[in-house]
């Protein structure tokens, strides 16, 4: 009998027989280039995070991870408990895997190369993380990760920079805390949580993430983190700009804004009012270029509910005579119309905004359309990262994985940075071009290689950008003994941001935040 051959084990009369297959030899397969043999080689130390080295250089240069886990609020009591560094670098891992299910962590366990270069001893089961997060007091876990937030971004906050702040939806489909009816546009009737986000415009960087239930999406629920945010900022940080869609143009945030001193551009919902102001506008004269075939018309309006005027950009644009038109639900067949419009008659596409800066239509209309990076910012961590998943029944574990995941969002948005600083790269073209390789392992002679096989077409150029890395943060090792940790962090944001500081160096200041001290230290 061949050794790939199954073997019939003995068994009494009556009973079914036991099937059992020879696994401790090659399996032969046929394929369109012949019969090849696949073998395993358990014991093989390999790895497919073959190029994640690179990044664990820049948490560690950084501190970045090192503070992370000093700042952890869990304490273990029990001796056969496993390490918190443990516990967080198997979520580290995780979320830059592209995980979105606590079960997909399974996928890491059997990785022997990346724990020891992250200081770990090894990655945790899908439950030791899920009982882990489970023992963090909520209050202080949220602490902990604001604190590692506030430290990544506040030294680019002396810069003049734009507050985005929106609400996203995660459908939801169990019986989870907080999990009601409210604004679901994509799946209606599917409860949810919200996402109220606050985000650092053009760099891409999650400042804050609050997560409510799903009936909970309005602007009054975002305010109170958001003030609480430029409290913790603190007034020589804040935003040159607050800027928002129309659930955010409303008496309450406008007011709140104004009483702050603090400048803004929100969108204005097609009330009856702006309605009205359009159509006195569309015969006025006076209408000025606002770019991209847009228009636009200052005016002031009182709308209802509004404790004063304020200024109003009112925009149109011209429609194309020939249009087609869909009808039918999300799950009934669409049906396509044709219209066209007659010569004689003109289609105009409207908007209005409203805003307390005193600025050209032209500047205020590409302001507000660079807000459309925001909702590139919510795709891309909803979709290829874990805002979409990691859900637990309760609240508090979802709270804090989706700062965790922001998090490492923002780590790894500056490590491609560093990589490629003219351009954003988001993860679904950064994780094969820069992390994923297969690498395996080699000791001779005291010494440890991996070496590394990427099947990417470009890998020649990925090879190129880290060489560069490593000799930025060989540089950097050298002057080590003047720097501070703090002063170490500030030239690797100047040589990742450098297209957005313009060559312009950051220095800390002589004063370090609370925060940024925690967070160092």
């Amino acid at each position: 009998m061949s050794e790939h051959q199954s073997v019939v084990a003995a068994h009494p009369a009556g009973s079914q027989p036991r099937v059992e297959s020879a696994l401790d030899g090659p399996i032969p397969v046929d394929t369109y280039a012949g019969r090849i043999d696949v073998d395993w080689d358990p014991e093989a130390a390999v790895t497919p995070l073959g190029q994640l080295p690179f990044f664990v250089e820049f948490l560690r240069h950084a501190g970045l991870f090192d503070a992370w886990v000093a700042g952890c609020p869990l304490h273990y009591t029990s001796p056969n408990a496993p390490p918190v560094r443990d516990l967080l670098g198997t979520v580290l891992l995780s979320i830059l895997s592209g995980h979105r299910r606590y079960a997909h962590i399974t996928a890491l366990r059997a990785d022997t190369v990346i724990p020891p270069l992250l200081g770990m001893r090894r990655v945790l089961s899908e439950d030791a993380v899920r009982r882990g997060f489970a023992a963090i007091d909520p209050t202080r876990g949220i602490l902990w990760l604001t604190e590692q937030l506030d430290y990544v971004s506040r030294p680019l906050l002396g810069e003049p920079w734009i507050l985005d702040v929106d609400t996203t939806v995660k459908p939801l489909y169990g019986h989870q805390e907080g999990a009601v009816l409210g604004y679901n546009p994509r799946k209606p009737g599917r409860p949810s949580h919200t996402y109220h986000s606050y985000l650092l415009a053009n760099l891409r960087l999650v400042l804050d993430v609050e997560i409510q239930p799903g009936n909970q999406q309005t602007s009054k629920h975002s305010a109170p983190c958001l003030w609480t945010l430029l409290q913790r900022i603190g007034r020589p940080f804040w935003p040159a700009l607050l800027r928002g869609d129309c659930d955010f143009g409303n008496e309450g945030i406008m007011s709140g804004a104004e009483a702050r001193g603090l400048p803004y551009l929100f969108k204005l919902r097609a009330t009856a009012g702006v309605k009205r102001a359009i159509e006195r506008a569309m015969s006025a004269a006076g209408w000025q270029t606002a770019g991209q075939g847009w228009e636009g018309q200052f005016t002031d309006l009182r709308l209802e509910g509004w404790s004063r005027h304020r200024r109003i950009v009112l925009l149109r644009r011209k429609l194309e005579r020939n249009l087609a038109i869909t009808d039918g639900g999300r799950d009934a067949p669409r049906q396509l119309g044709f219209a066209t419009i007659a010569a004689a008659r003109e289609m105009w596409e409207y908007a209005a905004l409203v805003t307390s800066v005193d600025a050209e239509i032209r500047t205020l209309a590409q302001l507000y359309r660079d807000r459309g990076d925001c909702e590139n910012d919510f795709d891309e961590l909803k979709n290829q990262w874990g805002w979409g998943g990691f859900t637990t029944h309760d609240l508090a574990r979802c709270q804090l994985m989706a700062g965790c995941v922001a998090l490492v969002f923002n780590w790894w948005n500056l490590f491609t940075r560093l990589a490629d600083p003219d351009h954003h790269r988001e993860a679904i073209t950064s994780r094969p071009l820069l992390l994923t390789a297969i690498a395996r392992q080699v000791r001779h002679a005291g010494r440890t290689t991996l070496r590394v096989s990427s099947p990417h077409g470009r890998h020649a150029w990925v090879r190129a950008a880290f060489a560069r890395i490593a000799g930025f943060f060989a540089e950097l090792s050298q002057a080590a003994e003047q720097l501070t940790p703090l002063d170490r962090w500030y030239r690797m944001l100047s040589e990742a941001l450098k297209k957005y500081l313009r060559g312009r160096q950051l220095h800390p200041p002589d004063r370090i935040p609370a925060a940024a001290t925690t967070a160092a230290g």
